[in-house]
């Protein structure tokens, strides 16, 4: 017969439960103080470098499975295998991609970094989270089988998902909510580059996009987390091991990168270009077709097992021939090839909706092609040129800059992600250039051409996408209210056509006060298309109380952006 518990001993754990309890009750009714959020920020941080960690591992788990190799060496094992186990393996990963993003997806789509920051301006710091888990869970078996993409975007997306778990359990506002999620951007990037600088930075320029001070303190705890995380598996090591000697001849070669930024620029712009192209090509060929939306992943896995029994490069995140790169271990010709034909298996990847990231791949490109231009850049004036190394170090950060359209921290990330912080004029020099000329080229970013193409504009910022995503509702003065107008005079103007329509955005409201100067208009209830019956008059609007709702949003996302 056990012994019965100590009740001496019961009483210290039964007042760590109730004072918990109260922390979180607390935290629920009044949000969360300073130091309780700065551990949430740490327990957030912690979870997304677990995530990210656990994301990368399973991975190489499933590449090792099925491959024989991780990616450190899977390019040159897949080239020695059967070409019909190449050409197999890609198909039957996309057909179960398709087969769990049909199940737990409405629109049979992956999530990733645009949908954080959708939900960072517009969701109140929430995300998906049943649609995010499929995506995940979609996107290992993309990178695990062959497709060619990148793991950041799930992972970012991931650890958005545990913030909102948060989040929704300490009914966190719209404020804290953003930055909890800036926690868990910051702690998956972190963990995922062994990058905690580029993890903070990352979570402030990408999906916040500010750089609130009262901010900066949680998110880099949750860097450093996320970190602390990777180093525990992984060790101190950094993702690249570059050449010992890194040369620039300065003054004389910094024209030559200014050029490769320029040049970096149209790359990205190319390759993003060619995402979408195939993402539209697939969704009316599917359309045309008429054949099961599952099935598109698939057939985009049977292109890309094609290309890879000829160019087994393409398979995976890419880093041995990011590697190969960086250290000057491939030829120009070679160069060009294996960046064109790795374009086309990232379009065909993203454009058959299989899942991934596209970051590591705008690695992969840029560090092809810095490395095709600096062979020829060096061969034209080799007296006054430096290493030729340098130059794939310096694209690799240009391309990445000009897709995620944040230079900042995808500067940091390429420097934490190699330990080479001497060439950073080089470096710095290629993507301020590349960015520039993207920016002017794209939607400003990959991700937020993503959402344009979705029909949500933020790009432009909160002046123009409040309008766009605000609802008259709130506003609706009822007409038996004591502010409401006299009904009849309700009824007057109704009858001439000068109305709102209930559920109108305050940008659709506005512009009807600016085309017929009323100071009021009536609001008529939505028709119902399963009867005849007529609009009905459910309130009116004023002028005023339109602007001063817009204001008061615009008043709110300024003080949290210079707080």
């Amino acid at each position: 017969m056990p012994p019965a518990p100590d009740p001496k001993k019961a009483r210290p754990l039964t007042a760590l439960r109730n004072r918990l309890r109260d922390i979180m009750r607390l935290m629920r009714d009044r949000g969360p103080s300073q130091a309780q959020f700065w551990m949430l920020a740490l327990l957030i941080g912690t979870g997304a470098g677990f995530a990210a960690v656990g994301f990368r591992l399973g991975i190489s788990a499933v590449q090792r499975a099925v491959y024989g190799a991780d990616d450190v060496t899977l390019a040159s094992t897949a080239g020695n295998l059967p070409w019909a186990w190449v050409l197999i393996v890609p198909m039957l990963g996309g057909l179960a991609v398709g087969l769990i993003l049909d199940r737990f997806t409405p629109d049979a789509r992956v999530r990733a970094v645009s949908d954080v920051i959708e939900g960072a301006a517009l969701d109140g710091g929430r995300v998906e989270t049943r649609e995010g888990l499929a995506s995940a869970a979609a996107s290992l078996i993309t990178l695990g089988t062959g497709g060619s993409s990148g793991r950041e975007g799930p992972v970012v997306h991931l650890a958005g998902v545990i913030s909102t778990a948060v989040a929704t359990r300490i009914k966190a506002s719209p404020i804290t909510g953003r930055e909890l999620l800036g926690c868990g951007v910051a702690g998956a990037v972190a963990a995922s580059f062994n990058a905690p600088i580029a993890g903070a930075l990352f979570a402030h320029e990408v999906v916040l996009r500010h750089f609130a001070v009262h901010a900066f303190a949680p998110i880099a705890i949750a860097a450093v987390a996320g970190t602390v995380i990777n180093r525990m598996q992984f060790g101190g090591l950094t993702e690249f091991t570059l050449p010992e000697r890194m040369d620039i001849g300065f003054y004389v070669e910094l024209p030559a990168f200014m050029l490769l930024g320029l040049v970096c620029a149209l790359v990205a712009a190319a390759m993003m270009g060619g995402i979408f192209r195939a993402d539209r090509t697939g969704t009316a060929i599917m359309a045309r077709l008429g054949w099961p939306r599952w099935s598109r992943p698939a057939i985009a896995g049977l292109c890309l097992g094609m290309i890879a029994i000829p160019f087994p490069h393409i398979i995976g995140v890419g880093y041995e021939t990011t590697a190969a790169a960086l250290s000057g271990q491939i030829g120009l010709s070679q160069a060009v090839l294996l960046a064109t034909v790795k374009a086309l298996a990232v379009a065909i990847t993203l454009g058959g909706r299989m899942g991934g990231g596209v970051f590591s791949p705008a690695l992969v490109m840029g560090s092809l092609t810095g490395l095709a231009f600096g062979i020829i850049a060096t061969g034209l004036v080799p007296s006054f040129s430096g290493n030729v190394n340098v130059y794939a170090f310096a694209g690799m950060g240009a391309v990445g800059a000009a897709v995620l359209g944040a230079p900042i921290s995808t500067a940091l990330i390429v420097f934490e992600m190699t330990g080479d912080w001497q060439t950073g004029i080089a470096v710095m020099t290629a993507i301020s250039l590349s960015s520039a000329l993207a920016s002017r080229l794209v939607r400003r970013s990959f991700f937020f051409s993503q959402l344009e193409n979705r029909g949500i504009h933020l790009a432009e910022g909160p002046h123009i996408w409040l309008p766009r995503n605000l609802r008259i509702t709130p506003v609706i003065r009822a007409l038996d209210s004591e502010a409401a107008p006299a009904t009849d005079l309700v009824r007057n103007i109704a009858a001439s056509g000068e109305t709102l329509t209930q559920g109108m955005t305050l940008e659709q409201a506005l512009h009807e006060f600016d085309r017929t100067k009323a100071a009021f208009l009536p609001v008529m209830s939505q028709p119902d298309p399963d009867t005849d019956a007529e609009p009905q008059i459910i309130g009116v609007v004023y002028h005023i109380d339109a602007l001063r709702t817009l204001n008061r949003a615009l008043a709110e996302t300024a003080a949290e952006e210079h707080a």
